[in-house]
């Protein structure tokens, strides 16, 4: 997925007891997610995130609870953004709605800080069950959608070769972490299409 750059704002913290909050909570994970994303869950401290998020220690945690429930809760929300994104470019058809998806998973152009999902499984999911079950529920409808993309009557006829797929373009994560050019990931994205299909 594509990471926007987030301009930080000032967002006032709720005025008293019992008072609706006056930010944007929705706006407050996406600033909290580009911390994550770029700093990572160990590192991203709680002043990163309140300064980020324009919020006050405690807006910070009589909204969120604590650093780790803000987390969980920002990556649900970045996990159900990606889906959405990846299930318009399968409805949206065209002449190769898989091809799109891989390319929308792969990011060729995004950088080398990678996709906040995959590194926050990387990071947290081998002692996280909660984050291992979130990347995992992530992962499978990823497949899901790319099946249905490849055999919209029977989708679960798909379901092989839409996980190598989704595997594959999510591998190429790793080149552009390395700093591979965008055009060769490209490349390898056509070339690894060729070899799965039958």
């Amino acid at each position: 997925m594509n990471k926007e750059t987030l301009p930080i704002a000032d967002i006032k913290s709720p005025a008293g007891p019992g008072r609706p909050r006056a930010f944007d909570e929705a706006d407050a994970l996406e600033k909290a997610l580009c911390v994550f994303w770029h700093k990572g869950y160990e590192a991203a401290s709680v002043d990163d995130l309140t300064k980020a998020m324009g919020l006050s220690r405690s807006s910070f945690y009589g909204t969120f609870g604590n650093k780790q429930a803000l987390f969980r809760k920002a990556l649900s929300h970045y996990s159900r953004r990606g889906l959405k994104a990846l299930r318009d470019l399968a409805d949206a058809g065209g002449n190769d709605p898989v091809g799109a998806i891989m390319e929308a998973l792969a990011n060729p152009q995004g950088g080398r800080d990678g996709c906040m999902l995959i590194n926050c499984l990387t990071e947290l999911a081998p002692h996280d069950d909660e984050v291992a079950d979130l990347g995992r529920h992530h992962l499978e409808s990823i497949d899901k959608i790319i099946a249905e993309a490849l055999e919209p009557s029977d989708p679960s006829l798909a379901l092989d070769r839409a996980r190598a797929y989704a595997s594959l373009a999510i591998g190429t994560l790793a080149l552009r972490k390395a700093g591979v050019p965008a055009e060769q990931i490209s490349q390898t994205l056509k070339q690894a299409r060729l070899v799965i299909s039958p």
